[in-house]
């Protein structure tokens, strides 16, 4: 394997910012192309599941408060 070309695998942290990039839709080919080998696809399960909990807590509190109002 060329050592040029050898890259490191994705950090959990590296692969939570591709997920939240991608809930908004905001992914460049090229940037996927790029992810799609070096991102682990345990670490884009687990942040998925983050992130949409995250996002359904924050759906909930806007329903709360705007019920509050």
């Amino acid at each position: 394997m060329d050592e040029m070309n050898h890259k490191p695998p994705a950090s959990f942290l590296y692969s939570l910012k591709a997920v939240l990039w991608s809930f908004f839709g905001l992914r460049r080919k090229r940037d996927f192309d790029h992810d799609d080998a070096r991102l682990n696809p345990v670490h884009i399960v687990i942040a998925a599941l983050i992130a949409v909990a995250l996002f359904i807590g924050l759906l909930i509190l806007a329903v709360q408060w705007a019920v509050a109002k």
